[in-house]
């Protein structure tokens, strides 16, 4: 059999980082190959450099502040870091592609989807009009993008994050490029849609021989996906070699870690809350997205993104909120916060109807139900110290001052940062730390109920394991209530007492979530269920439950 060909070579790649940073080095002698038809897998924390090595081979590092100072990166033989600018934009999108991790801000907010995938085949093939149009329908039909032609005309903002991604995957994908780069491409993707993208990539591999450096902090995928994987540790790598053997028996110590941070798929035993009061209770709820669009961007039809769900959320109790991108899981917790207004039904805290509260009403009410966001970056005012951020609710509420910023200390140390974050900014914090501070400043307000929207979804797998256990203990400590939306069931399983199954708007199943995992009933959820990345591999090392 014929060696495989290297498709990507990096050999003793250092990048430097500005002075003053926690280190010298983003990646220091980094060593690493890819070869055709092989799908290489980055693993590491936030901070280890799996981005900095993506952006040396992009040649998209914000030079002249972080810069390679040793080493090479070759592509099918030709070293790219020598290369000028004219020939990297002619060399990406056409034999080297890659798939960022926020398309929201990698896609532009003026063109539509159609027109920027089309850039992609005007500025590198000479397809006519027609042509480039049937082929853009053709890819986004690939990624399993439901209507093709509405999502032609509509604008990133008017599609969910998950349709967003498998946008910025159909870009990439669009021109068969030699190498792809997926930095974390599958992490804001519901496990049906993770399924569909690892298996089209892996189609893509196998056809086209197309070599793929997939950086992700997701074992689940790993699992699925990799043929070989490499593990950084703060710019080093630490340990590499076949999936099979670094997932069944890695030898370094922070790969053992790492793998043992990944949450267990079977459920602890159910716990006894039948008797608790009903905190929180929805009653028919319904909300329909009225059609957009317009002569220049096309009509999209009207979406009932919620309808008729009801459900109860007892005291002490975490309910999780499970389903595909788009099944509506998000907007009942919009609903529910009062963030979005419903078209009708009823939502009661100890029997007050929120829906139905005026002005003054709400803002008592919002005191017994706070919101913890999916990305803490966006809903923590970038302007603020983190004392204020924290105390700003119970100010408004009336608490003194001087009370307030005190018990934001406090609040700092329950959840497991120093006091002397208190006086710093957002942005001097990592994504885990930030997530900390979302919670702290939901808590501050005492609520009955918190609302937690895909929380650890963008987190590697130990700061992941740390905030979930932090969600559990406080839940405990203080008899909180959590409506848990997320569609990672992984984190279900280990934090969900209960769980509702929604799909297109309706729950289609209910139960506990011992009982859900270990014998769906309905075809949906047992789709979920097999959809689950890495299913068949059980970590030689489980992580602890949170439970």
């Amino acid at each position: 059999m014929t060696p495989a060909k290297p498709i990507l070579e990096i050999q003793n790649l250092r990048v430097a980082l500005p002075e003053g940073g926690d280190r010298p080095n983003a990646l220091d002698d980094l060593t690493l190959t890819v070869n055709e038809g092989e799908i290489v897998c980055l693993v590491g924390e936030s901070g280890s450099g799996k981005s900095m090595a993506a952006g040396a081979v992009m040649r998209l590092l914000p030079e002249p502040h972080v810069r390679v100072t040793q080493g090479a990166v070759r592509l099918d033989g030709q070293d790219i870091t020598a290369l000028g600018q004219r020939e990297m934009r002619a060399l990406r999108g056409d034999r080297l592609s890659m798939i960022f991790q926020e398309p929201m801000t990698a896609l532009n907010p003026q063109k539509t989807v159609g027109w920027q995938i089309d850039e992609v085949l005007r500025l590198h093939t000479d397809l006519d009009r027609r042509a480039r149009k049937a082929r853009v329908l053709e890819i986004l039909a690939d990624v399993h993008i439901p209507d093709p032609a509405s999502t032609y005309n509509a604008y990133p903002h008017q599609m969910s994050g998950g349709q967003r991604q498998r946008v910025m995957i159909a870009m990439a994908l669009v021109l068969k490029p030699r190498l792809i780069i997926a930095d974390e491409p599958t992490t804001a993707l519901d496990v049906t849609t993770q399924k569909q993208i690892l298996k089209l990539i892996k189609d893509l591999q196998h056809v086209h021989r197309t070599g793929i450096l997939f950086i992700t902090h997701d074992f689940g995928v790993v699992a699925e996906i990799a043929d070989r994987i490499a593990v950084l540790r703060l710019g080093e790598l630490v340990e590499q070699g076949p999936a099979a053997q670094i997932l069944n028996a890695p030898q370094h110590p922070y790969t053992k870690a790492l793998i043992a941070a990944v949450p267990a798929l079977t459920p602890p035993p159910e716990k006894p809350l039948v008797d608790a009061p009903v905190v929180l209770e929805a009653k028919s709820l319904r909300k329909t997205f009225a059609a957009r669009g317009g002569l220049l961007s096309g009509k999209r039809a009207p979406v009932v993104a919620v309808k008729d769900l009801s459900f109860q959320l007892r005291r002490g109790e975490t309910l999780g909120v499970v389903g595909e991108s788009g099944s509506g899981k998000t907007t009942v917790s919009r609903i529910v916060t009062r963030l979005l207004e419903s078209d009708s039904g009823e939502v009661l805290i100890d029997g007050r109807d929120l829906i139905a509260a005026s002005r003054r009403e709400l803002r008592a009410l919002r005191k017994d139900i706070q919101m913890v966001f999916q990305d803490p970056m966006a809903s923590l005012n970038p302007r603020k110290r983190v004392i204020d951020l924290i105390a700003q609710g119970p100010i408004v509420h009336g608490t003194p001052k001087a009370e307030a910023h005190a018990r934001a200390r406090e609040l700092l140390s329950l959840v497991e940062l120093s006091p002397a974050a208190a006086d710093r900014f957002p942005h001097e914090f990592s994504g885990g730390q930030r997530q900390r501070i979302g919670i702290a400043r939901a808590i501050a307000m005492e609520p009955r109920v918190i609302v937690a929207d895909e929380p650890v979804s963008a987190l590697d797998v130990s700061v992941q394991a740390q905030v979930l256990r932090l969600l559990a203990d406080l839940r405990d400590r203080l008899s909180l209530s959590l409506l848990f939306v997320t569609h990672d069931l992984r984190v279900a399983a280990q934090l969900c007492d209960k769980v509702i199954v929604m799909q297109k708007g309706e729950i289609v199943e209910a139960g506990p979530t011992s009982r859900v995992f270990a014998d769906p009933q309905h075809s949906y959820t047992q789709s979920l269920l097999a959809s689950i990345p890495g299913r068949d591999w059980e970590p030689p090392v489980q992580a602890l439950a949170v439970k």
